[in-house]
């Protein structure tokens, strides 16, 4: 019997750094695969028969659920419906939301005891030498995983030194919907660091802020180019005008997760927004905070789905209070818990409308 074959991996979102262990499969098998090895071990059953039925089950669970029904198989899986979103009283309707339903598959006991009884471990070494961008911070604000036009990005990690002159090796910022660049303006470059005055490409649309960054080098003469990319998510300042319904905290989509709708301005300042996800209660918690790290930050504000919220401001802010409409809750939900375990910030520069 194969092995479950398993390397480490380095955990980007620990600090200090920890690591992981990550399943490396041997093959991703279907229909085909599975009507093959099926037939093997029971000559009985005809591939051709197993292969036309496997779709049909497949097709069966799936009209069950659509009609309203819980299915379980013993011993194997269970699979159910969900409905996301906030409801302002007993008697209101379902916010209007293409994403409303989700489908949840769960093993059951005795078919994950099976798997750990009978399974064996195989562990492989990590992987080949490659550049390896542990943090990334701005200089000029000393936040990190912000990506400021106006500062220096700070990379940090092993392996990353490369030659700048040379036109197979790069460092590279590239929008997560759209827009690249090739980064020309170096400070310094070396095996533990890199600082950078950014070229930003532009992206599609203003909400979409979020970017990654590589490095691609040579380690010998006639080596393979090999590329490590940050595992991180950056995310460059969005300059927000109270009363123009400004997409915020958003990834590649086409249309904002989150607007900003309005609210009390003093003078023109740049804040943070976090969103802190809950998965205990399957809620979201939106606060303000200052642009300092560790700094002031406004009380939280439970939010459930789709609808307005206002955000309180903090101690010595001009920005007193920010209207918000969140417009996809369970896209914003998705993004910050597989993209950004668990913790979503912004920079915003708000300013006054007319």
């Amino acid at each position: 019997m194969a092995k479950i074959q398993w390397k480490p991996v380095e955990n980007a979102l620990t600090t200090p750094r920890s690591y992981r262990a990550q399943v490396v499969p041997h093959n991703t098998p279907g229909y085909e695969e599975m009507a093959t090895d099926i037939s093997a071990l029971n000559p009985n059953y005809n591939a051709d028969l197993i292969r036309s039925l496997a779709p049909l089950m497949m097709d069966w669970i799936q009209t069950r659920l659509i009609n309203g029904d819980r299915v379980t198989l013993e011993d194997a899986f269970s699979f159910h419906i969900t409905i996301s979103g906030r409801l302002d009283g007993p008697d209101s309707p379902l916010p209007e939301d293409d994403d409303l339903l989700h489908v949840k598959a769960y093993a059951s006991r005795p078919f994950v005891e099976k798997v750990r009884k009978e399974a064996r471990l195989e562990r492989l070494p990590m992987s080949k030498k490659q550049p390896l961008i542990t943090s990334a911070e701005d200089t000029k604000l000393k936040l990190t995983d912000v990506l400021n036009p106006d500062g220096v990005l700070h990379l940090t990690g092993n392996n990353l030194f490369f030659n700048e002159d040379d036109p197979d090796c790069s460092c590279v910022l590239q929008g997560t919907r759209s827009g690249e660049t090739k980064q020309t303006t170096f400070a310094s470059i070396s095996n533990s660091e890199i600082l950078l005055v950014p070229d930003i490409p532009t992206q599609t649309d203003p909400w979409n802020n979020e970017y990654t960054v590589s490095v691609s080098t040579q380690y010998t003469e006639h080596g393979t180019v090999r590329t490590g990319t940050f595992g991180r998510k950056l995310r460059t300042p969005l300059n927000i005008t109270l009363g123009n319904g400004n997409g915020i905290l958003t990834d590649n989509a086409d249309a904002p997760y989150v607007t900003v709708d309005g609210g009390n301005l003093a003078q023109n300042e740049t804040v943070r927004i976090q969103v802190v996800q809950d998965l205990h209660e399957g809620l979201l918690f939106f606060n303000l905070m200052d642009i300092h790290k560790n700094g002031k930050q406004g009380d939280p504000v439970r939010v459930s789905g789709n609808g307005p919220c206002t955000l309180p401001g903090f101690t010595g802010s001009g920005l007193t209070s920010l209207d918000l409409t969140v417009q996809k809750y369970s896209k914003l939900m998705e993004m910050i818990r597989n993209d950004y375990g668990g913790r979503l910030v912004d920079v915003l520069r708000v300013e006054g409308g007319d």
